[in-house]
């Protein structure tokens, strides 16, 4: 395969900005040969809040890939996430164009395109129109109705919106960064397509993506996208609570998280075993691991409540007996598995991105599950296997940022 054959994936998150370089095989396999981190400074739940601080996070990620891979990053899938995303759904419904009544390419064109004519208001953009099943005159479940001889043609659609502000910031960061964009792709979308297995998807699954900022809830069932959300918290919060309840810095904080943290405080030690530096530099003090635990566990269980009470007022609740997967950064939080499976009374395991190769004991890991899922769905994209944006983002916002950059630099 060519060099600018490779699909390169840019996941800008709260935390850190990652970039990963593959590319897919024959077996769908995904083979990661740069990778590519950085912190990021510059979002706040998922929103660019300081352009030259994003931008320099991208540079740096992107390079770091780059040098990884032995060939420059010219253009990137950027996934798309934050609180101002938001999702409704939408039918469209067209007649057979065809005398012989055999449904084409053009059918189903015209049938998502009119599931898309939707109000909205002016300060938002559709960013994808998925569409999650066909009916072919009455009949349901239709996955693909190409070839099919029918009258009349709907589609049940979930449409993704997002704020035009929001979105051109991030554009706007990727592009003073050197990189074209090839597409954006949103990152529940994404995250799913890593760590699930075809068999979930089919059945009913949700996937909740703790990252730093935020938590994306995702709902696939009959192999689609159903039903996606974004709640205001994540990894973050939690870091935020250690550090007020230890009074640590929160560089100091997230480090006690990550190597000494637990999300339940059962059967953790009462022995104050952790030295812990105060703020301000007034010395260290000692604290035990379950009283770090008893910080930390009413954030998870919050996080978990608020993740549940989406799912049941959205009435999905009863379309997930796969259970739920847990991915993203935060996942990685000692024993949230199991306390999720008794916070939720769901199966719950834990999401590491699958089908990988190359570089697997870096990117085998809950925190880089959106990184592959956007190289995944690229490929897919770039190979006819799914629709990708209908007229949404690729026709209006980065169209226009590509003209902007063109003539001013």
């Amino acid at each position: 395969m060519a060099r600018n054959d490779y699909i390169v994936g840019l996941d800008v998150g709260t935390s850190k900005v990652t970039a990963l370089i593959g590319e897919v095989d024959a077996h769908d396999k995904v083979h990661i040969i740069g990778v590519g981190t950085a912190p990021s400074r510059g979002l706040r739940k998922g929103v660019v809040v300081d352009i030259d601080g994003t931008v320099k996070a991208i540079a740096e990620a992107t390079e770091q890939a780059s040098r990884m891979a032995g060939f420059r990053v010219k253009s990137v899938w950027v996934g798309v996430g934050g609180c101002h995303i938001s999702f409704t759904n939408s039918r469209g419904v067209v007649a057979v164009s065809r005398e012989d009544k055999e449904i084409g390419p053009e059918d189903v064109q015209r049938a998502v395109d009119a599931a898309r004519v939707i109000n909205l208001p002016p300060d938002r953009e559709i960013v994808h129109v998925l569409p999650r099943e066909f009916i072919v005159d009455g009949y349901d479940g239709v996955k693909d109705p190409v070839g099919m001889l029918g009258m009349r043609l709907e589609v049940e659609t979930h449409i993704v919106t997002g704020a035009i502000t929001s979105i051109q910031n991030l554009l706007r960061s990727v592009y003073k960064a050197g990189l074209e964009v090839e597409d954006v792709i949103l990152l529940p979308l994404a995250a799913g397509r890593a760590v699930l297995m075809p068999d979930e998807m089919e059945l009913g699954v949700a996937v909740v993506d703790i990252g730093a900022g935020t938590t994306d809830v995702a709902v696939f069932q009959g192999g689609s996208l159903m039903f996606t959300a974004v709640l205001p918290v994540g990894g973050n919060h939690i870091t935020s609570d250690v550090g007020v309840g230890l009074r640590t810095p929160l560089s100091q904080a997230e480090r006690i998280k990550i190597e000494h943290g637990a999300a339940s405080a059962d059967g953790a030690a009462e022995e104050p075993s952790l030295d812990i530096p105060t703020v301000g530099g007034q010395g260290h003090r000692a604290v035990s691991p379950k009283e770090l635990a008893l910080i930390i566990e009413p954030r998870a269980q919050e996080i978990l409540a608020m993740t549940v009470d989406r799912i049941v007022r959205s009435g999905v609740a009863g379309n997930i007996p796969g259970g739920v997967v847990l991915t993203g950064g935060s996942a990685n939080l000692q024993g949230l598995v199991d306390l999720a499976a008794r916070e939720l009374n769901v199966p719950v395991r834990l999401g590491t991105p699958q089908g990988v190769q190359g570089m697997t004991d870096v990117v085998e890991n809950p925190a880089y599950a959106a990184g592959v899922g956007l190289i995944r769905f690229a490929a897919e994209s770039l190979g006819g296997q799914r629709p990708m944006q209908e007229g949404g983002i690729m026709d209006s916002v980065i169209e226009r940022f590509r003209r902007w950059f063109a003539d001013f630099f």
